[in-house]
């Protein structure tokens, strides 16, 4: 069975830092694209960034600069240091993991409020 389970999500003062956590099993991990979307409170999913199997990264343009994604294929572990943090920044956040199917988290809740 597979399971991506996101943690670090909470409330933070604009300017500050999380960093997220997704720890997955039940694939292959090193072989898979991994990624992080989020889904801001009335829009739409949107991509923030992916690592592919090599280290690789992509980040959409609103996090570039901000956004560090990483992972640990020993620890099966993809993470996102988020610093700088803004109020649109406020989302659910959601890990994937990806290769011919694409398999998600149940997402961690990121808040950016003073």
């Amino acid at each position: 069975q597979v399971q991506l389970v996101e943690s670090g999500g909470g409330l933070v003062q604009p300017g500050g830092s999380l960093r997220l956590s997704c720890a997955v099993s039940g694939i292959a991990f090193s072989t898979y694209l991994m990624g992080w979307y989020r889904q801001p409170p009335g829009k739409q999913r949107e991509l923030v960034a992916t690592v592919t199997s090599d280290g690789s990264t992509n980040y959409a343009d609103s996090v570039k600069g901000r956004f560090t994604i990483s992972r640990d294929n020993a620890k099966n572990t993809v993470y996102l240091q988020m610093n700088s943090l803004e109020p649109g920044d406020t989302a659910v956040y959601y890990c994937t993991a990806q290769r011919l199917s694409i398999y998600w988290g149940k997402g961690t809740l990121v808040t950016v409020s003073s």
